[in-house]
């Protein structure tokens, strides 16, 4: 027995250090530990979650869920005591968050205010997402269903995810797609931590500017063409 609380009490050291260790790498906001031990609501919702999901793990789910309640009154931030968090996890902000029951996230993965992984089936089993190592989900975005975003992928500010999604990819848009691909165009180079929302390409933009240039060169030949057939009715017989 004593055993197993020493062996929980090392776990739950090392995963608190590797959350506040992540509030300080990934916010360039965050001054000293103190500041965010007591500054931070992403952190004391992820230190509530963790205690809930513990209580969880041993059958009392009431207990648990009351918990998780006071975690989103105290934080605005909602995360079923079921969900499986790995160490590392940073919530910038986290206004509105909502974590799903069966969402699985791994290490070092990092969301925005406004993030939803939910379900959208009323059947038991797994019906939230899986966001493996390294994810990054930006402001507003929602996942939906249990599809899995791969390692080191980045999904925009604002997207819907409705499908998987491979590693090493950035997706945007509503449904979301895929724009940049790991070792193709601009991400040839490792993916850094850092996420610039900013210089997200759009693929529907890019849709519209190639329409307009196919648009502009079509006039272009339709003009030239017009300008043959005046020339040919213009020539003497």
């Amino acid at each position: 027995m004593f055993d197993k609380l020493r062996r929980w009490h090392r776990r739950a050291i090392y995963l608190i250090r590797n959350d506040i260790r992540a509030a300080l790498e990934r916010d360039p906001a965050a001054r000293s530990t103190a500041e965010v031990i007591l500054c931070y609501p992403g952190v004391h919702a992820i230190l509530m979650h963790r205690l809930a999901h513990f209580i969880w793990g041993h059958g009392h789910c009431l207990l648990a869920r009351w918990l998780s309640h006071v975690n989103r009154f105290l934080t605005g931030i909602e995360i079923h005591p079921g969900a499986q968090i790995a160490e590392g996890f940073f919530i910038d902000h986290g206004m509105g968050v909502v974590i799903g029951e069966t969402s699985i996230i791994g290490r070092n993965c990092t969301i925005y205010h406004g993030v939803t992984l939910g379900g959208v089936s009323l059947k038991k089993g797994k019906r939230h997402p899986t966001l493996e190592e390294g994810v990054i989900v930006g402001v507003g975005a929602r996942i939906l269903g249990p599809h899995t975003i791969g390692a080191e992928s980045r999904v925009g500010a604002g997207s819907v995810v409705i499908s998987d999604v491979p590693a090493g990819c950035t997706v945007v848009g509503v449904p979301a797609r895929i724009v940049l691909r790991e070792g193709q165009g601009k991400t040839e180079r490792p993916v850094p931590l850092a996420f610039d929302h900013h210089q997200l390409p759009d693929p529907v933009e890019g849709a519209i500017q190639a329409l307009n240039l196919r648009i502009a060169q079509l006039e272009r030949e339709l003009g030239q063409l017009h300008e043959a057939a005046d020339r040919e009715r213009r020539k003497p017989e």
